[in-house]
């Protein structure tokens, strides 16, 4: 009973955002995911080339590319699809939101009453915020929410579900303070192992950056920066740097404050990352790191609203798990 309590607290939010209309909301989503997928990747960049390599040697963008890009996409996945994925992201929020507290049980036939969703997907998806931290079951005592402590903090769902929750500003001022603690350093390794087509594409995502500014395309420009963040941390020669990639690549989807020059597109933006590109072909390592480092660093001055990307964020929609 204290679940359905709590689902009762949970209320309109719930019924609207697609509890009792799970079936419809999948249906529609997987038609139109299905119809589009190809196209979307097709146009990852849309300021890419997809004739052929550009002068001066550019790679062709949106294609196979091998392990360059792998790290920034990584983080990305298929998401909205199925009713599984959609209870994990339901049932993730309401916990991480508060919505159901530390050690609250978890019914899982409450659950599938209220959700209207079958025991099987009900299990798979505890199991899956189980693999998260965010619930433990035991024998004897069930299935129960978990402290905070024991969160996987790392994981990008979470990130997500509490950069749209009351923990938002907490989550934007930790992955700044995390970002300034390794990518600096990452730019600093990146100059002495990347090779030519590494810095290539990293000088790409620049060009694509500035040319999705100057059209006011921030959903472009958002999809070159984490790329190029992506890519740089995989240039660092870390595996576990690597992995953090997608914590980056988390980072930027859901910013959208204006604490660091990284969050906003602008001049200043587009000509930081120039400037870790340009240092690390001269083999600069601290000039690289320093202008990784100012790039995460809070703004003195606001970003002009014709400059900046929009403002309105929306709750991203759930990861296929």
């Amino acid at each position: 009973m204290l679940f359905t309590k709590a689902l009762k607290v949970f209320g309109g939010r719930a019924d609207k955002g697609g509890v009792t209309t799970l079936a419809h909301h999948s249906t529609t989503s997987n038609a139109r995911s299905d119809a589009s997928s190809a196209s979307e990747e097709r146009n990852r960049y849309s300021y890419g080339d997809p004739a052929g390599p550009r002068p001066g040697g550019a790679l062709v963008w949106g294609g196979s590319d091998t392990d360059l890009g792998r790290a920034a996409r990584r983080p990305s996945g298929n998401r909205g699809r199925g009713l599984h994925g959609q209870l994990v992201q339901q049932l993730g929020q309401m916990i991480v939101s508060g919505d159901l507290g530390a050690d609250r049980p978890l019914v899982p036939e409450e659950i599938g009453q209220r959700f209207e969703v079958s025991r099987t997907v009900v299990r798979e998806s505890l199991r899956v915020l189980e693999a998260k931290g965010l619930v433990s079951a035991r024998p004897n005592v069930g299935t129960r929410v978990r402290p905070v402590s024991d969160w996987n903090l790392l994981d990008p769902d979470i990130i997500e579900w509490r950069a749209f929750g009351p923990q938002r500003e907490d989550q934007r001022r930790e992955l700044i303070e995390l970002r300034l603690t390794i990518e600096p350093r990452a730019a600093r390794h990146a100059t002495r192992l990347a090779k030519e087509d590494v810095r290539q594409r990293l000088a790409e995502m620049v060009d694509i950056m500035g040319q999705a500014l100057a059209h006011g395309d921030g959903l472009t420009f958002s999809r070159a920066d984490a790329e190029f963040h992506g890519v740089l941390l995989q240039a660092a020669g870390n595996r576990m740097l690597e992995h953090l990639s997608g914590i980056v690549a988390s980072a930027l989807q859901v910013s959208g404050g204006g604490d660091c020059a990284c969050e906003h597109p602008n001049d200043v933006t587009v000509a930081l990352h120039g400037r870790i590109v340009e240092a690390m072909g001269e083999g600069d390592a601290a000039a690289a790191e320093e202008a990784a480092r100012q790039l995460l660093q809070p703004q003195r001055e606001p970003v002009p609203a014709q400059q900046g990307a929009p403002t309105d964020h929306a709750v991203p929609s759930p990861r296929e798990h």
